[in-house]
């Protein structure tokens, strides 16, 4: 079994489809979406239709919270930049409609994946002890320890930084999948392939060139 797992696509569909294109090549039975799918980007609604048609397993992240409880008529900000932003998400909740809206809004926190090996993978946006934080690189073991909490699996796979990584702390595997849409320096959509048998797993990160236009 294969499956992609990627993270913070944030309505980049330009992205979203390059990475498919390289990683459709290479094969993979099953798409994992840690979060922070369709805002701020310019095209929500299609990178919602993407994920729908490939029965993509996806968790909640801030982002998709968001657009699915605030009221963005309330807001007004304060800046230029803020300004703009809220006017993005008014934008996005109006493509997206209310029935995505109210789909986002149940997307669980957290999913727990048995795998072949008998090992579980654990998919959040954040962490496993509070799925808003992220797991960061310079965190320390004592640090990365708390944020895995009481069942934190054997391999947890997270987005959230929008950088790629992998550490370990005890017998617990990390990978942090880095971001479709929003990856340091945006010249990279990133993600991660897992791929598991009867023996085990194992994990190999995903970067692919986007081109300029």
């Amino acid at each position: 079994m294969r499956f992609l797992c990627i993270s913070d696509i944030q309505g980049n569909v330009r992205a979203l489809q390059t990475l498919l294109e390289e990683a459709d090549a290479r094969g993979f039975d099953q798409l994992i979406v840690c979060g922070d799918i369709c805002w701020p980007g310019e095209d929500p609604l299609e990178v919602w239709k993407i994920l729908a048609a490939r029965n993509a397993v996806c968790v909640q992240g801030l982002g998709d919270r968001a657009l699915a409880t605030i009221d963005a008529k309330k807001l007004a900000g304060a800046t230029p930049e803020e300004r703009a932003r809220v006017e993005r998400l008014k934008t996005t909740k109006r493509e997206l409609g209310e029935l995505i809206l109210a789909r986002l809004a149940k997307l669980p926190p957290i999913v727990r994946l048995p795998l072949e090996s008998g090992h579980t993978m654990v998919v959040v946006h954040g962490s496993p002890r509070d799925p808003t934080s992220s797991i960061t690189r310079d965190m320390t073991e004592e640090e990365l320890m708390y944020a895995l909490g009481d069942e934190p699996g054997d391999l947890v796979i997270c987005g959230s930084s929008h950088e790629q990584f992998e550490g370990k702390v005890g017998d617990v595997h990390i990978a942090s999948v880095g971001s479709v849409g929003e990856a340091p320096g945006g010249t990279h959509a990133l993600g991660a392939f897992v791929d598991s048998g009867q023996l085990g797993y194992q994990v190999t990160f995903l970067e692919v060139p986007l081109t300029s236009s």
